[in-house]
């Protein structure tokens, strides 16, 4: 049997910490560079100058392009690299149509179950209107505000 002195010990120890590190930037590299290739079909850029806050384009469809533009625009102004940046657009959310309907006649809950708005015979004078309600799948009631 071999034995090993202190010192071979801290060799192996330092040796597999390395190895651990490597790996976890390797991971690291890895995860950064799906999450730009995501963002690079999905998304429209813009590129601005961050002193004056000025947008010099918009719309500009991939990651990749995005980065050769601003590199452009850079090179053309003579400006420094911290001068000039791009980012993703903001998506504006497509809004939940769920409530009466314009006519007054239909209702659609968060699910987007539909059902006919009943009007009472007794008038809300806080509200200004009539009292209404509608019934669900299961017949059961629920007032409407």
């Amino acid at each position: 049997m071999i034995r090993l002195k202190d010192k071979d010990y801290k060799h192996i120890v330092q040796r597999i910490l390395c190895i651990m590190q490597e790996y976890q930037c390797l991971r690291k590299n890895t995860i950064q560079s799906e999450s730009a290739e995501g963002i690079a079909e999905e998304n429209t850029f813009y590129v601005f100058r961050t002193d004056t806050k000025t947008i010099l384009a918009k719309g500009i469809i991939g990651y990749e392009a995005a980065k050769e533009r601003a590199n452009r625009f850079r090179k053309a102004m003579n400006l420094r690299w911290d001068q000039i940046q791009f980012k993703a657009e903001r998506q504006t959310p497509t809004p939940k149509r769920f409530g009466v309907s314009a006519d007054g006649r239909n209702y659609t809950n968060a699910r987007g179950e539909t059902g006919r708005v009943d009007y009472a015979r007794n008038y809300n004078s806080s509200k200004g209107r009539y009292f209404r309600g509608v019934y669900d799948k299961d017949g059961n009631y629920g007032d409407i505000e």
